[in-house]
């Protein structure tokens, strides 16, 4: 049976963001973690992973783990305020 993990994608006309818990994301990038870029945010206990690089680094390392990666998009048609969040920094 294959474990899966749900998360939210946010998107707004330019770019989209996975939100997942910090604690989540260490667990399953290890020492990848660290390779998160800049272009992802961080706010509260929740780390928002850029859609072009760290959303797919998080899904490989996933995938190698056996587990599936879902998601729901919620998607605005302005600037997510996603943007305003602080650079993550691992």
């Amino acid at each position: 049976m294959k474990t899966s993990l749900k998360f939210v994608l946010y998107a707004d006309p330019g770019h989209g963001w996975l939100k997942v818990k910090r604690e989540q994301a260490i667990k399953l990038l290890g020492p990848r973690f660290r390779e998160i870029t800049s272009y992802s945010y961080q706010r509260g206990d929740s780390v928002y992973l850029e859609e072009d690089c760290d959303f797919g680094l998080l899904f490989e390392c996933a995938k190698a783990k056996g587990i599936e990666i879902k998601y729901a998009v919620k998607h605005t048609n302005r600037n997510s305020k996603i943007r305003n969040y602080e650079c993550f920094k691992p």
